[in-house]
């Protein structure tokens, strides 16, 4: 009994440690996520002043709205997980309460027949009429052994009653706490429902300005087109070259093998053909999917990668070939892995772009004022490589672009988060 007594109490001590450090994490997962708010808070007051950024205004209120929500799960999971912690420390109590029963009732009633056999002279006749000295010994250790029992039915009696009161205090506490999470996630869900209107206030305002900002949009995907088939034919030039290296290197490594057709494929495949170098480092590259660090120290996503709806004209599609991550101004770009710059990129004088190889990948860091890297130069992971540039409406954004090859992914699935 003893043995399944400690082992129930060592399954709630464990329960309650992994719970504590669960509640830990979430609490740093509430914060990180009113980080990312306020961040949006501030954007959007930025914004606000600006007649012609409306469609910014609420992609910005779409992506707090988005980060309140996540606020909310977060606190209804630290919810539910006091209430399991409830739930054990109220079956605590309740085999206390159950213990305190037994062994109260087994005290009086060993107290009640002390009372019977209190006096003095009933002890003395108890010994003297012992049939033997052996008897009478073993009557004189009854004794002592019942008067130790009682006492230590007295200490446990005190013991339980402790752990009780400090169970009920427990318990008394995380009642507190619930209720305290349950006012902010209720005061959430009010925050939430004043930011879907704020919402639709600003989509009717942007239904007014419907054909403007279409023009607007429409000019800006075209200049971002523009920018991705630039970016697309120095990493098409980027693997002809590599290629064209690798063609060579076999073709003097093994002269009398190495066949004309054989060098033409090399050097006319869309594709990079790896030396056992470059694969090594196109599999490490691959290993850290999902770790890779930021390209910028601090930041938030604005802009999600792939073709995406317009939030308020479903019909226009917005395509993005990377993510743009909104940072502090001053910042700097930074390498998100060990690899080569194959190129600088001098979009227009006020916007540069650095591609640098790993493998068969390659990274792209774009929108930066200034850039600290030359071609050839080999960098390593969180390397500064230029100033992220601040546009004219005071926005600091660095668009980054993952691809394989010539085919673009998802930096989403591959930074940190």
């Amino acid at each position: 009994m003893q043995k399944k007594i400690i082992t129930l109490l060592f399954i709630c001590l464990t329960s309650f440690s992994w719970s504590q450090q669960t509640q830990e994490e979430l609490e740093q997962r509430k914060s990180k996520i009113q980080d990312e708010i306020r961040e949006k808070e501030r954007m959007l007051q930025e914004v606000r002043g600006q007649e012609k950024s409306v469609g910014k205004l609420l992609q910005i209120q779409k992506e707090k709205i988005g980060l309140k929500e996540k606020l909310i799960n977060t606190t209804a999971k630290q919810t539910k997980l006091l209430s399991n912690d409830m739930y054990i420390n109220q079956v605590q109590i309740n085999k206390l309460k159950k213990d305190l029963v037994v062994l109260k009732d087994d005290y009086a009633e060993m107290i009640l027949k002390s009372y019977k056999s209190r006096s003095q002279q009933s002890r003395v006749m108890f010994m003297l009429s012992s049939e033997n000295f052996l008897q009478a010994y073993k009557r004189l250790q009854y004794m002592k052994q019942y008067s130790s029992y009682r006492k230590m039915q007295g200490l446990e009696i005190n013991d339980k009653t402790d752990k009780l009161a400090n169970y009920n205090l427990k318990l008394s506490g995380q009642k507190t706490e619930k209720e305290k999470l349950l006012a902010e996630q209720e005061k959430q869900r009010q925050d939430l429902e004043k930011e879907k209107i704020e919402q639709e206030k600003i989509a009717n305002s942007l239904k007014k300005n419907k054909k403007q900002i279409t023009a607007e949009i429409k000019k800006k995907q075209q200049e971002y087109r523009k920018i991705d088939a630039q970016i697309q034919r120095l990493i098409r030039e980027a693997i002809a070259e590599a290629n064209r290296k690798a063609a060579a290197a076999k073709a003097k490594a093994n002269p009398k093998t190495t066949t004309a057709a054989e060098t033409k494929a090399i050097e006319t495949s869309t594709k990079i053909v790896l030396t056992p170098e470059g694969q090594l480092i196109s599999n490490n590259f691959k290993a850290n999917k999902g770790r890779l660090p930021w390209p910028v120290e601090k930041g938030v996503i604005t802009l999600g990668y792939g073709d995406q709806p317009h939030p308020v004209y479903k019909t226009l599609i917005i395509h993005n070939s990377g993510v743009e991550i909104t940072t502090d101004s001053g910042s700097n770009a930074r390498a998100v892995f060990n690899g080569e710059v194959t190129k600088v990129i001098v979009i227009s004088p006020l916007n540069k772009a650095v591609c640098i190889q790993h493998g068969d990948f390659f990274t792209v860091y774009q929108n930066l004022s200034s850039v600290s890297v030359s071609a050839g130069d080999k960098v390593t992971t969180k390397q500064s490589l230029g100033k992220v540039r601040t546009n004219a409406e005071g926005k600091t954004i660095l668009k980054f672009m993952i691809s394989q090859n010539t085919a673009y992914a998802n930096p989403t699935t591959w930074l940190n988060r």
